[in-house]
């Protein structure tokens, strides 16, 4: 990941690479410790840096490899590597019992390594001799947002979790156990109330672009209160966001996840990356998701069901620059005029053209943690279609249909003019094709109603849903029919009562001694 200033880096290496235990009990350069740290500008923002290092974990199979993991467990991928081993993607994705996966457990893990670190800065920053007000309050909002960002993710992957605000080892967190849903939601908005005094991206100077933002900080808070069923609030917070000004749709759609195009004016939030082999501070996300027969290791391959949907909506455009198809030529790539994605390789014999970097603009050692493609967190058309939603829910139907047609406009799709129920499902296609393989999908299936009372996810996985059916019965595509050696009846296994959460992990389950429940029915 890159960090805003190279200078840091070595610091943030020698305070934060380490483990938690040795961080608080061991000599850090000489005689540093954490008592007698955060004592220089220099110290504090290193230690604010290592909490944005963490937020992907500083190596691909920490957190992104899960990221991965949960789109694969949406009608949007399949797990896609059918020439090596794949149980571990085939237990989650394919709703088997993943809670003994170590993908899970990473993930559970080094998300609480992430708030750990930022659990240091905002205990600790205060107790700093440094004079720079200025700078130690807008460290401390950075680490209050980077803190609500590490909580919402575990709260959308697992529900209620324990909420750990002091600095706890983990040797000292048996008997802690989970709080509820709304008790997790509070710490959110409660620090990203706080992270609200940054400053917006427009007052950051070049260097530090990737920083936590106000904007970054009010668009999520938005999504919180979204997640949270409280659509008047989200409607409130997503205005005041679109009143500042500060973010706009790219004219085109393929610029918005090129690896030329890094923090423009459509992100609201992104995590940095660095193409310098010397410190692996890259993306790996590029090989982990790429063709077989172009270095990558194809896992997570888009469905026939994604492109289908696509084709329905006569949406062209998006659809060149989200799915490369076996023997078609790559958007945007001149050196890439017949693509090979060899069928008996890949499930679907597509791949995700999102993190595809063109062969001219890959580093020199591209199969490795060497590529700067920034990972877009939050952009603005997610913005303007999460506001859309919470105009419908709020009876705004003028308000949905206003930011929904924003984002169909940038594409040449007619405008929506319907009302009710029809808005609803053409808020959500176009979530579903705007947003598609950034790690959306399966949240969104997860926390919509269907007019039968159930989720969404209900409906679309589990023998009668329509993904299943759709690739056990209707789908003729000759790449995912032909190839069964990952089997087309994924989600058969789903269950209601079990699968709108991931599990515990079954270890943490046990190490905290009865203290942590695991999830219904694990």
């Amino acid at each position: 990941m890159r960090v805003f200033n190279k200078i840091y880096i070595l610091v943030l290496i020698a305070i934060v690479g380490t483990s938690c235990k040795d961080f608080l009990e061991q000599p850090v350069q000489g005689d540093q410790t954490l008592d007698n740290y955060f004592k220089t500008e220099t110290e504090c923002l290193a230690a604010v840096t290592g909490c944005y290092n963490a937020l992907y974990g500083e190596a691909w199979w920490k957190m992104a490899n899960f990221a991965i993991m949960s789109d694969m467990c949406s009608d949007d991928l399949w797990a896609g590597n059918t020439s090596q081993p794949n149980d571990r993607y085939i237990r989650t994705s394919h709703y088997g019992n993943p809670k003994q996966d170590q993908d899970v457990k990473n993930f559970w893990q080094y998300r609480y390594e992430a708030i750990f670190r930022c659990n240091i800065v905002i205990n600790r920053l205060p107790l700093s001799p440094v004079q720079n007000k200025e700078l130690l309050d807008r460290l401390m909002a950075e680490a209050k947002f980077l803190r609500a960002f590490n909580y919402f993710e575990l709260a959308k992957n697992f529900g209620g979790v324990p909420i750990i605000t002091d600095i706890i080892l983990p040797d000292q967190a048996s008997g802690i156990g989970r709080n509820t849903l709304d008790e997790v939601y509070e710490v959110i908005i409660a620090d990203l109330n706080d992270a609200m005094a940054l400053p917006q991206k427009s007052e950051y100077p070049r260097e530090d672009m990737g920083r936590a933002t106000s904007g970054a900080a009010k668009a999520l808070l938005a999504k919180t209160y979204l997640f949270k069923g409280d659509f008047a609030e989200a409607k409130m917070h997503f205005e005041e966001l679109m009143q500042k000004n500060e973010y706009s749709l790219l004219p085109d759609f393929k610029d918005v996840w090129s690896v030329e195009t890094p923090n423009s004016i459509e992100s609201v939030f992104e995590i940095q990356f660095d193409g310098s082999t010397q410190y692996t501070l890259g993306n790996r996300l590029p090989v982990l998701t790429g063709s077989r027969d172009d270095l990558g290791w194809s896992w997570g391959l888009p469905t026939s069901n994604l492109e289908k949907a696509f084709i329905d909506a006569g949406d062209t455009e998006r659809l060149k620059w989200t799915i490369v198809k076996h023997g078609d030529p790559v958007a945007g790539d001149p050196a890439a005029t017949s693509y090979i994605i060899t069928p008996d390789k890949h499930k679907s014999a597509r791949i995700n053209r999102k993190y595809y970097i063109p062969q001219a603009l890959r580093p020199a050692v591209y199969n490795r943690e060497s590529n700067p493609l920034n990972i877009r967190l939050i952009r603005y058309a997610d913005v303007l279609l999460m506001h859309a939603e919470a105009c419908y829910e709020t009876g705004d139907e003028t308000g949905a249909r206003s930011s929904l047609n924003k984002v169909r406009a940038r594409v040449n799709l007619d405008e929506v003019t319907a009302t009710g129920s029809d808005l609803r499902k053409a808020i959500r296609l176009e979530r579903r094709l705007e947003l598609a393989l950034e790690n959306h999908r399966l949240f969104d299936l997860r926390r919509w109603d269907d007019d039968n009372g159930k989720k969404a996810l209900c409906n679309v996985m589990g023998p009668d849903g329509s993904f299943v059916k759709y690739n056990l019965y209707e789908s003729t595509d000759e790449f995912e029919v032909s190839n069964q050696k990952e089997n087309s009846n994924k989600g058969i296994n789903f269950r209601e009562d079990r699968d709108l959460l991931f599990p515990i992990p079954h270890t943490d389950v046990i190490q905290s001694e009865g203290a942590v429940e695991q999830n219904p029915n694990f």
